[in-house]
Parts: structure tokens; C-alpha cells; sequence
């Protein structure tokens, strides 16, 4: 059996059974080629830095510039 790595990356604009080669809808915080080693592998995207010079959101070197409220049903 062989298995196309999804390197062309997400491609949600056409239905599951006409999907175009090397790309998929399901993928989620992938990318296709290794930063470090310059490889077409998939490998995990990395996390974020740390926002800011203290751990309370809210106060003064970090204050509040947007909220929202995201909701799914499945």
C-alpha cells in the first residue's frame, strides 16, 4: 500500500472524492517540509512564543485588545 504524504498542504475546495494528489482536508498544525533539515517530511508545526513580559493578562504590559466567543456544533 502506498501513502501520499500531504505535502501540498490543505485544499478544502473540492469534495472528498475529487481531492486534488498530495493534498488532504483533514490536516491540523502540520507543515510539509522540516525547517531544520530543509526535508520534504511531514512534520509538527511549533508551538508559540510567550506574549509578554508577565503571566497576568489584563494588566498593564498586557491589557485586553479583543475578545470573542467561538462555538461548534459537529
Amino acid at each position: 500500500m502506498e501513502i501520499i504524504l500531504p505535502v501540498k498542504g490543505k485544499s478544502l475546495g473540492v469534495p472528498m472524492d475529487k481531492q486534488l494528489a498530495a493534498t488532504t482536508a483533514y490536516i491540523n498544525n502540520v507543515r510539509p517540509r522540516d525547517v531544520l533539515e530543509n526535508r520534504v517530511r511531514i512534520g509538527q508545526r511549533p508551538g508559540l512564543d510567550k506574549w509578554g513580559a508577565g503571566t497576568q493578562i489584563g494588566g498593564i504590559e498586557q491589557p485586553v485588545v479583543a475578545m470573542c466567543s467561538v462555538s461548534s456544533i459537529i
